[in-house]
């Protein structure tokens, strides 16, 4: 009989949900244990995706509320980069849930059983789904009340991007780099140390020192002298740096983000068909998730539009399609045609709205 059941006279019980703070820590023990894996979202290539995502969704238009400010859509967004799911309690204003628990029936939440932070400590609530706003993307089949980050759908790239940048760190923090061995013929260890001293803050000086060439037990030794060999290791041959850029490129798609845009050769127009690719294909998607939930909990018909705020479309292309269809208009009111007949000719090449 534990504590809690002495004092209050019942057992303690504990959420078995997987999104509590006991399994969080659990999980973090376990990957601590595992090894040096999943902390892929620590790396600069995927905090650039997260801030891509935060900026993208904070710069979207939202119609039909004003609860869904600035603020929360890049809380939003960067909780749906790390974690796959973001949650805000609906009261005068939204309220972001950093811990939570719930029911369900038929693969739908019921109820919430949430954190809500403060300074100096947070509190525990327990509310109805229709309060909680609950914004998640890639949701399992076997699990359609929770979302999956994208670092969680590429586990192993995620793990090999970490394990390379920390082996290339390592090498660079402890490898010998820059450093060579000068041969020098057998001399007390005082002498060394005074000559190794001695080569210190003389660049561009001529240095003379005793050559290696002598003679002894009757015999000359190999002809070394002065040549120096470098010890600074060779990761060439290992593939590091190009698997880096591959595991980095496979991150950045995973993401979403076309990993050209970050060659060094990357000119205006590749650049500008990467944000179009990321703000159609990737964030407008998640901006019509997210306006569906927030229409069936706030009451309101929601519209949350990504693309015209962040001009992720061909400006000229369009200019070139409306003066087509004013001068198309223009023909159409000169042969007398019907109204109704050029508006069905309109929605037919999907120029209706």
């Amino acid at each position: 009989m534990n504590l809690i059941q002495r004092i209050f006279g019942k057992a303690e019980t504990r959420s078995a949900s997987g999104t509590g703070y006991t399994s969080q820590v659990m999980a973090a023990r376990e990957a601590y244990i595992a090894g040096r894996m999943g902390l892929g979202d620590l790396t600069a290539t995927v905090q650039t995706c997260v801030s891509l995502w935060e900026s993208g969704l904070s710069l979207a238009d939202v119609q039909g509320t004003n609860l869904l400010s600035r603020f929360h859509m890049a809380i939003a967004a960067r909780a749906l980069a790390l974690r796959g799911e973001s949650l805000f309690l609906i009261r005068d204003r939204l309220i972001p849930i950093i811990d939570w628990d719930l029911s369900t029936r038929n693969g739908e939440p019921r109820a919430y059983r949430i954190g809500i932070p403060d300074i100096g400590g947070g509190r525990n609530e327990t509310v109805l789904a229709q309060e909680v706003l609950h914004f998640r993307i890639a949701p399992d089949p076997g699990a359609p009340w929770s979302g999956q980050a994208p670092l969680k759908r590429a586990q192993l790239t995620a793990g090999l991007l970490h394990t390379l940048e920390t082996a290339l760190a390592e090498i660079y923090e402890n490898a010998p780099l820059g450093s060579q061995v000068v041969p020098f013929p057998e001399s007390p260890d005082v002498d060394m140390a005074a000559m190794g001293n001695s080569f210190r803050g003389r660049r561009g000086r001529v240095m003379l020192r005793e050559s290696v060439n002598v003679t002894a037990a009757g015999g000359p030794v190999p002809a070394q002298d002065w040549r120096a060999q470098g010890v600074t290791p060779d990761i060439q041959p290992s593939q590091a740096v190009q698997s880096l850029a591959e595991a980095r490129s496979a991150i950045f798609a995973a993401f979403g983000v076309l990993p050209a845009m970050f060659a060094n050769n990357a000119q205006g127009p590749l650049v500008r068909e990467a944000q179009r690719h990321l703000a159609q294909w990737i964030l407008q998607p998640i901006a019509a998730v997210m306006a569906d939930e927030a229409s069936a909990k706030l009451g309101s018909a929601v519209a949350i539009d990504v693309v015209r705020p962040a001009q992720a479309f061909d400006a000229g292309g369009r200019a070139r399609a409306f003066g087509a269809m004013v001068q198309a208009l223009t023909q159409a009111k000169e042969a007398g045609l019907d109204p109704q007949a050029v508006e069905d000719a309109l929605s037919f090449i999907d120029w209706a709205d």
